[in-house]
Formats: C-alpha cells, sequence, structure tokens
C-alpha cells in the first residue's frame, strides 16, 4: 500500500513539474569543449529524467541477477518451512483428538519438514503420540529431555509431575512440584501443588511463604489469599497453643481479621488467651465471631471458658450469647442446653421449642427428649421425640470429601486438599424421611400436635431429679409378681401362708407397685376386666393416650398424689377377704413366676404408640416410601 502510495505521489509530481516547465519555455545552450549544444528546456529535462531511470533499472536487473540463487533457495526454504508447521498444526490436533496414527505420521513429516532443535513444538507433538499409544516410560524419557532444555524446562517438569502421579511417586511429584514452583512461582498447578504437599506435612511457615509468593505474582485472588492465610495461621497457632500461647494468640488474631466468621480461629485464640489467663480478652474474641457467625464450639467455648463455673453461671453466660445474637436457633439451643444443666426445665423446655420452631433439627429433638426424661420422666413423651429425631434433618458437622470429623482439621484425610472441611450437613447414602421440604414452623407445630400428653404417673408422683436413681424411682413389687403368678397357676384366694400377717410397710409397699403396674390399688390380686366391644376399644384408646388403665386413672392419681398413708387406708378400705389377702406376708419370690408375671405385664401393656392395627384396612404402598 505504501509503495503504492509512492507511486501516485511520484506520478503528480513529474506530471506536476512537466506541466510547469511547459508554461515556461525556454532554450538551453552547452558550452563543452569548444562545442555550443543548444536545445529547449523540456528536452533537457526530459532526457534527465530518462536517464536516471534507465541508471535505475539496469542497477535493479543487475542486484536480481547476482542475488537470484539465494532468492529461490529462500523460496524454497520458506515453502518447506510452512509446510512442516502444516503438518505439525494438524499432528498436534490429531493428537488432541486421540489419533495416535496420524499423530505420528504428522510427526515424521514434521521432522523431514523442521528442525527439532529450531522448534520445541516438536518434542510436544512426540510426547502427546507417546502418551496416546501408552509408551509412558518413552514420554518419561522424552519429558526428561525436555527439562534439560531452559526453552522447554517448565513444560518438561509438569509432565514429569503428571507422570509421577499417575504412578503413585508422591516423593517424585512432590520435588518436580517443588522445582517449578520455586523458578515459576506464577505457575497454577505448581503454587498449588507445592503448597498442598508442605500443608500435608504440617510446614506451615513454609506454606505461608510460598502463598506471599504467589500473591506477589498475581497468581491468586486477594479474597482467597486471605482465606488460605487464615487457615494456615489457624493451624499454625492450634500446634502451637500448647507450646508457645504467645505467638498462638498472635497467629489466631491475625486469622480472625482475614476471616471474622472462621470459628476455629476464635476457638485457638480463646485457648491461647485462657492459658495466659486473659479471661476478658477471650470472652471478647468469642463475642465477636459469634455475632460474626454463631457456631456451637463458639458456644461451647463462651459457655465453660471460666473453670469452677456452676450449672448457674453457665446458664448466665448462656443467656449473654442469646442477647447478643438474638431469635437465633443456635442462641436458644445453647441456653435450652445450659438450662438442662441447671435444672430449669421451664426455660429449657420453652427455648429448645423456639429453636426447633426456627431450625428443626435431630440434635434439638433430642435435646427435647433429654428435657421430657429429666422433667417428666414419661417415657411415651420421650419416644415421641425420639421418633422426630429420626425424621427430623440431620445436624451439621465438619465435613470434607464424605469423612466426618469431630473436630475442624486443616487438611483432608482422603485427598489432603487445603480447606476442605466445611461446617455442613454431612451427606448421607440413605436418610430416613426428613422433614426439609416442610416449613420448619409447621414441622414443629405438627410435633407438638401429636405429643402425648404426661401419663398419670408421671405427672403425679414419678417426677425425679436428673440424678435420681432410676430404681428408687420405680421399687420392685414381689407381692404383685407373686399373685399374678399365683392368678396364673393357683386358685385366687388362698396365699402360701395364712398364718403370718404382713407388716404395714409391706401394704404401702405393694400399693405403690400395684399404681406402676396399672392395675387397681385398690385389688392388688384380682386383674382388670377386660370391657367388651366397642367400650373396651374407646378405654384402650384413651388409656394409650394417657397411659393409665380405662376407669382407674382417678382413683390412681388420688391415691398417688396422697402419698403412702392413702395408700395404707385405700387398702384398709378394701372388703375383707381381699384386705387379709393383702396382710398375708408373702411367700419366698419364684424367679420363673416374676419373669411370667413380667412378660404378661409387658404383652398386655398398651403404649403410647399402640404401632399398626392388624384390623386396619392395609394402606396402600406409594412411590419412593420408606417407611
Amino acid at each position: 500500500m505504501i509503495r503504492l502510495l509512492f507511486f501516485v505521489v511520484l506520478v503528480l509530481v513529474l506530471g506536476f513539474g512537466f506541466a510547469w516547465l511547459a508554461d515556461r519555455p525556454g532554450d538551453l545552450t552547452l558550452n563543452w569543449e569548444g562545442r555550443e549544444i543548444e536545445m529547449s528546456l523540456m528536452a533537457a529535462v526530459t532526457m534527465i529524467v530518462s536517464l536516471i531511470a534507465a541508471i535505475m533499472i539496469s542497477w535493479w536487473l543487475i542486484r536480481t541477477i547476482i542475488y537470484s540463487p539465494r532468492t529461490v533457495a529462500r523460496y524454497f526454504r520458506a515453502n518447506k518451512r510452512d509446510r512442516g508447521y502444516q503438518a505439525l498444526s494438524t499432528g498436534l490436533l490429531a493428537a488432541g483428538a486421540g489419533d495416535a496414527v496420524t499423530a505420528r505420521k504428522m510427526n515424521k513429516r514434521t521432522k523431514g519438514l523442521l528442525k527439532a532443535d529450531q522448534e520445541p513444538l516438536i518434542h510436544l507433538l512426540d510426547v502427546q503420540a507417546a502418551l496416546i499409544e501408552g509408551h509412558h516410560e518413552e514420554a518419561r524419557k522424552l519429558f526428561e529431555a525436555m527439562a534439560e532444555d531452559p526453552e522447554t524446562k517448565l513444560l518438561g517438569l509438569r509432565g514429569l509431575y503428571l507422570e509421577a502421579q499417575r504412578q503413585g511417586a508422591d516423593e517424585a511429584a512432590q520435588h518436580y512440584a517443588e522445582t517449578a514452583a520455586e523458578q515459576a512461582p506464577q505457575l497454577p498447578w505448581a503454587g498449588a501443588a507445592a503448597l498442598s504437599y508442605r500443608t500435608r506435612e504440617g510446614k506451615w511457615d513454609e506454606a505461608l511463604q510460598l502463598l506471599d509468593r504467589q500473591r506477589e505474582a498475581g497468581t491468586i485472588e486477594a479474597a482467597a489469599a486471605d482465606r488460605t492465610k487464615a487457615v494456615l495461621l489457624t493451624a499454625r497457632a492450634r500446634d502451637r497453643v500448647d507450646s508457645d500461647p504467645s505467638s498462638a494468640r498472635d497467629d489466631a488474631l491475625n486469622a480472625l481479621k482475614l476471616a471474622p466468621a472462621f470459628a476455629p480461629a476464635a476457638v485457638v485464640a480463646t485457648k491461647a488467651l485462657l492459658r495466659q489467663d486473659n479471661l476478658r480478652k477471650a470472652a471478647k474474641v468469642l463475642e465477636g465471631a459469634w455475632k460474626a457467625s454463631p457456631h456451637p464450639e463458639l458456644a461451647e467455648a463462651y459457655v465453660r471458658a471460666r473453670m469452677g463455673d456452676t450449672a448457674a453461671d453457665r446458664l448466665k453466660r448462656a443467656e449473654r450469647l442469646e442477647k447478643l445474637k438474638p431469635l437465633n436457633p443456635q442462641s436458644f439451643d445453647v441456653v435450652a442446653r445450659a438450662a438442662l444443666e441447671a435444672r430449669r426445665y421451664d426455660l429449657a423446655r420453652e427455648k429448645a421449642e423456639a429453636a426447633a420452631r426456627l431450625q428443626p433439627s435431630e440434635g434439638i429433638y433430642l435435646l427435647l427428649a433429654d428435657i421430657e426424661e429429666a422433667e417428666t420422666g414419661d417415657q411415651g413423651r420421650v419416644r415421641h421425640w425420639l421418633s422426630q429425631a429420626v425424621r427430623a434433618p440431620r445436624d451439621p458437622a465438619w465435613t470434607a470429601d464424605g469423612y466426618v470429623s469431630e473436630t475442624w482439621e486443616p487438611v483432608s484425610p482422603i485427598s489432603g486438599k487445603l480447606d476442605a472441611f466445611e461446617w455442613k450437613v454431612p451427606v448421607e447414602q440413605l436418610a430416613g424421611p426428613s422433614l426439609d421440604n416442610e416449613p420448619p414452623a409447621r414441622a414443629f407445630d405438627q410435633a407438638m400436635a401429636s405429643l402425648p400428653p404426661v401419663s398419670a404417673t408421671a405427672s403425679e408422683g414419678q417426677r425425679r431429679a436428673p440424678d435420681a436413681d432410676p430404681a428408687a424411682a420405680k421399687p420392685e413389687a414381689p407381692a404383685v409378681s407373686q399373685s399374678s403368678s399365683a392368678g396364673k397357676d393357683e386358685k385366687p384366694g388362698k396365699p402360701d401362708n395364712p398364718a403370718e400377717p404382713e407388716p404395714k410397710q409391706a401394704v404401702i409397699i405393694e400399693a405403690e407397685a400395684v399404681s406402676d403396674t396399672r392395675t387397681s390399688p385398690v385389688d392388688a390380686t384380682k386383674p382388670v376386666p377386660v370391657p367388651a366391644a366397642k367400650d373396651a376399644e374407646a378405654d384402650t384408646n384413651s388409656s394409650a393416650k394417657t397411659g393409665s388403665v380405662p376407669g382407674k386413672t382417678e382413683e390412681m392419681k388420688s391415691v398417688a398424689s396422697a402419698g403412702p398413708d392413702r395408700a395404707a387406708e385405700a387398702a384398709t378400705d378394701e372388703p375383707k377377704p381381699e384386705k387379709e389377702k393383702l396382710e398375708q406376708k408373702p411367700a419366698k419370690p419364684d424367679p420363673e413366676a416374676e419373669a411370667r408375671a413380667r412378660e404378661e405385664a409387658f404383652l398386655t401393656h398398651r403404649p403410647d404408640d399402640p404401632g399398626i392395627d392388624v384390623n386396619a384396612e392395609p394402606e396402600k404402598p406409594g412411590r419412593f416410601r420408606l417407611f
């Protein structure tokens, strides 16, 4: 284009010059060696321009003739190089497509057209062809040769690293990755691999140095670099918290500056501060982390930060966390657990129900079962909350690559990846029906609606402290076992030893035992009559809900609430023959008879959850129905 413009400009200049001379005619006289030559000015200029053009054309012809062999050779060489690059491009495409035959063919053609020492891509095509054909030993040798060449060294190191990983040679792969990371920290694969190997071995200082070089090289984003550095600082602080609490404290606090919501860093910082007897600073650290992101480990560390605190003191600290993060399920949960330890069952139940309403989970329903067991001891209600726990979403845990750990770890034990552990619900291969598809409040309302009422024995006389002896709450009743076995094997009304009367204390114990076994406290020897037809079914359903025998609930409540004296009076008010039976000294307990009596009582007792009704119509099986 420039030559064309130059030619046009030259023609215009010549035309303008000749036109200018044509407008100004004149003669030109030349005296040379006694000769006088006269001609017009236009002719003289034309001769001069023609002479210059002839000289230039002659010089071009002479130069072309002289350089023609070199020009011809250059032409053929350029043509050969073009055909070589075309073959190389075709071979690389064939290798990428997995066509080993075409790749080998193009590789041979490329070597014939191009020199291998001048074009490094020939080695790459050769290696790719060897890998496609499965000749890994040949490929490894080619990679080693490429690693010796400064121009292809990084490519060779990457190939050797991949081959070492394929063969499971971790030490060799680590060596190649470390070498590549030292020479070129901007390589993402080298930096990530070297960082992974250093973190697996616990070399936190070297890992931090490598991370700083990667950040300076710009191969990692600022947010990702801050997160990774926080994890590395937390891991180093956790290893030094026992030997060097001061440096562990500094590392953990720096990690919290980079990631304020990172709970493990706050926990490690708290441990280091508590080793230095700095409770105030530890509390501030935990409170700041709790505001950023509530976590059960933060709550546990905050509530139990001070040694020697009573359950009431721990409850106050838990309530402090609730004030910092109100209307949060984690806040309600920590207060409920602390209240349960302090035996504040009303507060524990209130907070646990609030947490279940906001975010139902397996753990909160198990907590409700613990509260029910401690407060009322009603096994029907306990089983109800346990059944809700089975159906509820699972609790989150520290999970990485399908592995669940009780504590946070910086590196995954499965894949060796840094910062792989996440606080989330573990993935289960087979899970029961859950409440994930229902709104949390609706799911909890349904659970509360199906909660059975407190049984008579639990509501009146069976409430006990969490640390009470279960054996003391429900005493043995040898007299009932003996009478029941006698009623089964012998005729009623004939005691073994009628001559020896039974003390009054025995009557009281027997009356209490009778109330526990769901029989009448007035007549301990006669079995409960079974109602007929519809009345029997209605009474059975009502007893299944209340946990007592039909027709005897009010009598059991009055006897249990009045205490042992009322039980004795109730036994005294019985008909005379029955009173004589109770006052008789029972025979020696028979183990076989007692076993049969317990089995009979277990089989005849209707639980709060009656189970499957065999008389009901079978339910149509639904699709994907597990239970």
